[in-house]
């Protein structure tokens, strides 16, 4: 027997499964990659051909150790037997084709004849294709039990015993009834309306041309070799029957629904289906003024949560996720690893409950849908609200399918009608959610929940807040009550600021409102802390470290530093600029690879570039320029103390000691900065990250609450407007097809799930291995005779690739480094060998040199072994092989 891997169905061959998969299954290669027949096989493949190419090439032997080689054919022509597989018997049987020798066909109840090779194969594929071993004739194929690994038992085959096939009643799948068919084709069509933004014309004309060829031009071919077949049959049947027997062939449910009047004929008749059959929350639209005909876009928050958890994958993430209030007490955690960790979710009693509560965090941001140089720059300027469910694990957000959409306006409507006019559904829906909860189905009962933060630039989250949007102005921090003049002079640490608290910011709101004017940076009361029972402003809004640091700190000390040391001639900017473009980048480096700096960059006082290139370059400065760099540089060590920064905030887990050292490093950083250049102004964000180690003690992780991921959203709406050039109502547009589109990934059976893509693995004997490669695997499979290996996969997200170094263990307080050197999938999981290397740790690189361990060990460990799940590039320095870090790794004791 054969089993799905969509829906554990159990079918008699691989043929069977394979017409299975085609007939049941047409999601695969829509929504998810074609899995692998053979069970033991992890390969997902992109197209049906791929599969089929693989089935053959990699499993074409492996046919004849399985289930082929219970089975033996025989000739029904001549007395020649024992043919090992159903290839070599139809080889066999072409042989007397060629000789011209008349064969009638081999399957059950057929009495076609022919002498011609090309008719017996016509014959073959119009009429038995596909088929089973159970359709061929009894006499033609004998059953042989042969000996079996364990894991083929339940072929059902007793050892020893010769006997003929019986005749199988074969559980041919049945055809799925004409709405199931017309479901499939409408989420084909979906995708592409709505994913791949094909217009809908575009579609509309395919499906016209596609219904003549299914019928009218199908008619004609399909009665011409029914007429054939019947002449070489010497039958005669009335002309009528043969119209009925051909109207009968080629009418189907989709022949239905893209016909004429069809369901899915039109743009509007596939609208209405889309909307019946999948879940699709449509968003509503809301007036801000009749007489100018301002609206916004509103997605209902309580529709979309309904439809979310209404995933069982999902739903079960959110229940093992959950902890209560008695494993989350407020006494300090050893290690912060999520939000969940920080001092402001655990001291809030709604949210931290022994009940399940549904965490909400939102996302606002501006940004532009057109050029942004163009003439129609800030006129299609949209404001977006975005939400994910902060219950699940980290790592569970970075898939764009799990952010959705709740409000979508155009910017200069928020500057006109304020925020409160657009939050008020949203809050709404929210305050049901506190008071009433949501029915969760899967569940048979309601969730509470609220909202646990707002993730925004510091522009967006000081709009939506309520304080003042002018950063070179007195007060420009949201933390504390600290003066700009204050903090050119006086870092954060010294204690002469205030925090803000919940009674300060309110006597500072009752100030404002009074006054009219704003005090200590407050301008208004933040709507989403008046009308919510349990979120405050205070607690509310954690930092953007992305733009804080690698958009504001990082390119401005870049360009200082840099012109300092070329002013000191150690190295020219052309020098520079030939290592950052000569510079073997590799994996992900090579996509994030930094461009050449500007000839400006002293007078600019920035060098420019996007987050992750600067973030590419403060790592690799080391590589690039390193060696013609004294020691004790001033700017220098100004920049090594700013890349060890970097990597401490972007740390996936904090512990006190990490937070400590933090604290220490921004002290020395801004001290060293400072004395290097005395007469230049701190920039706001300079105060902002003297605030990260309380922040990180109260948020949790900062790199878990940053805006990268959320922007990356914006990319779908730019799409939208790009391809439908549609700007009647532009919020409109794009609210509609992001739901349409949501509604499609919704529909994946694997929406939700963690996946693990291999695109192609070798099976070998453990035996051909090398003999250290075969012992470390069979340390940990010590029955197992063959190996899955693989050149490159992916695991939740994360590429993999031979080369790459990964971090495991450690040793004296240093990180331990290894060399992936092959990889392996066992039991759906990848397993990594790895080759043990000694780190040491080199100051003046901020990197690790890297050499072989003594020991030359060799090592088949996990992804969850590993200090850190994200792989790293070594690169030679010289004669040195060396590392750098990405961000900080806790060392396990």
């Amino acid at each position: 027997m054969w089993q799905c891997k969509g829906c554990e169905s159990a079918v008699q061959s691989r043929s069977d499964l394979l017409a299975h998969y085609k007939l049941h299954h047409p999601h695969f290669g829509r929504t998810t990659n074609y899995p692998c027949t053979y069970t033991d096989c992890p390969c997902t493949f992109k197209t049906w051909n791929a599969l089929i190419v693989h089935q053959s090439r990699v499993h074409g032997t492996q046919l004849g150790q399985t289930l082929d080689q219970l089975n033996t054919f025989s000739c029904h022509l001549c007395s020649c037997s024992n043919l090992p597989n159903e290839r070599e018997y139809f080889i066999h049987v072409n042989t007397h084709l060629r000789k011209n020798e008349v064969v009638s066909c081999m399957f059950t109840g057929c009495t076609f004849q022919t002498s011609v090779y090309g008719t017996f194969k016509s014959h073959k594929s119009r009429l038995h294709n596909p088929h089973t071993l159970a359709d061929f004739r009894p006499e033609i194929v004998r059953r042989t039990a042969v000996p079996l690994p364990p894991s083929s038992s339940d072929l059902g085959v007793t050892e020893g015993v010769e006997e003929d096939l019986p005749p199988v009643e074969q559980a041919v799948p049945h055809s799925p009834v004409p709405n199931t068919l017309q479901k499939e084709l409408a989420a084909a069509l979906l995708k592409l309306e709505h994913l791949v933004l094909v217009p809908g014309t575009a579609i509309d004309d395919f499906l016209q041309n596609l219904h003549f060829l299914l019928t009218t031009a199908s008619a004609s071919l399909f009665r011409g070799s029914l007429n054939a077949i019947l002449e070489s049959h010497n039958l005669q049947i009335d002309d009528s029957v043969v119209t009925e027997i051909v109207t009968a062939a080629i009418s189907s449910p989709v022949h239905q629904a893209i016909e004429k009047g069809g369901s899915l004929s039109t743009t509007y008749q596939r609208k209405v289906f889309y909307k019946k059959e999948f879940d699709v929350v449509e968003p509503v639209t809301y007036t801000l003024d009749h007489k100018k005909k301002r609206t916004f876009q509103y997605v209902p928050l309580l529709k979309s949560l309904q439809n979310t958890l209404n995933c069982q994958a999902i739903l079960d993430k959110v229940i093992d996720n959950h902890r209560g209030q008695q494993e989350s007490q407020l006494e300090p955690l050893f290690e912060l690893r999520a939000p969940e960790d920080g001092v402001y979710f655990r001291s809030n009693a709604f949210l931290n409950s022994d009940e399940l509560r549904l965490s909400l965090r939102l996302f606002v941001d501006d940004y532009e849908t057109c050029n942004v140089l163009g003439t129609s720059r800030n006129k299609h300027k949209l404001c977006g609200i975005y939400w994910v469910l902060g219950n699940l694990p980290p790592g569970s957000h970075s898939s764009l399918s799990s952010i959705f959409l709740t409000v979508l306006c155009k910017s200069v409507d928020i500057k006109t009608y304020g925020f409160n006019k657009v939050l008020e559904p949203l809050l709404r829906d929210v305050k049901v959610l506190e008071d009433f909860g949501v029915y969760v189905p899967l569940l048979g009962k309601c969730l509470k929940g609220t909202v646990h933060c707002v993730v925004a630039d510091n522009l967006g989250a000081h709009g939506i807040a309520g304080f003042v949007e002018n950063f070179s102005g007195e007060y420009c921090c949201r933390f504390c009550t600290a003066k700009r003049a204050e903090t050119q002079s006086v870092p954060f640490t010294s204690g002469t600021f205030s925090l803000r608290t919940k009674d300060s910011y309110a006597s500072h709101v009752k100030t404002a409102l009074e006054t009219n004017v704003h005090c200590c940076g407050v301008k208004r009361e933040c709507f989403l802390t008046k009308s919510l029972s349990f979120f405050h402003v205070v607690s509310g809004y954690p930092p953007d470290a992305a733009h804080d640091l690698l958009e504001g700190i990082v390119p401005v000390e870049l360009a200082y530093c840099l012109g300092s040391m070329i002013s000191k001639k150690l190295f020219t900017l052309h020098d520079l600029n030939q290592a950052i473009l000569s510079f073997p980048y590799k994996w992900s480096d090579k996509t994030n690879k930094p461009h050449a700096l500007p000839q400006n960059i002293t007078a600019r006082k920035t060098i420019g570039g996007n987050v992750h290139e600067n973030w590419c370059l403060i790592r690799l400065l080391p590589f690039l320029i390193g060696s013609v760099v004294p020691n004790d540089e001033p700017a220098w060590l100004v920049l090594m103390d700013l890349k060890d920064i970097v990597e401490l905030v972007f740390g996936p887990v904090h512990t006190d000691e990490s937070i400590s050292y933090l604290q220490s490093k921004i002290i020395e950083h801004r001290t060293r900065y400072k004395a290097l250049f005395p007469d230049v102004q701190l920039l706001p964000k300079h105060h902002l990250v003297e605030h990260y180690p309380v922040l990180i003690r109260n948020f949790g992780p900062l790199g878990t609450l940053w805006t990268l991921r959320f922007e990356s959203k914006h990319s779908f709406f730019k799409r939208v407007v790009k391809h439908t050039n549609c700007f009647k109502n532009v919020p409109l547009t794009l609210a509609s097809k992001h739901q349409f589109m949501l509604a499609f990934h919704m529909t994946s059976p694997s929406y939700g799930k963690s996946t693990l893509d291999v695109p192609h693995v070798s099976t070998v004997p453990v035996s051909v291995l090398k003999e250290d490669v075969a012992q470390a695997f069979l340390a940990k499979f010590p029955n197992a005779s063959v190996v899955r290996l693989t050149k490159r996969a992916c695991s939740s997200g994360i590429h993999y690739e031979k080369g790459m170094i990964v971090t495991y263990g450690s040793i004296s307080g240093l990180t331990e480094f290894a060399e992936v050197i092959e990889m392996c999938v066992e039991n759906e999981e990848l397993l990594l060998f790895v080759k043990l290397l000694c780190g040491w740790y080199n100051d003046h690189y901020r990197a690790f040199e890297l050499s072989l361990s003594p020991a030359r060990e060799l090592k088949l460990v996990a992804i969850t072994d590993l200090c850190d799940p994200y792989p790293l590039a070594d690169y030679f320095v010289g004669s040195n092989r060396m590392v750098t870090l990405k961000r900080h790794i806790l060392i396990k004791g």
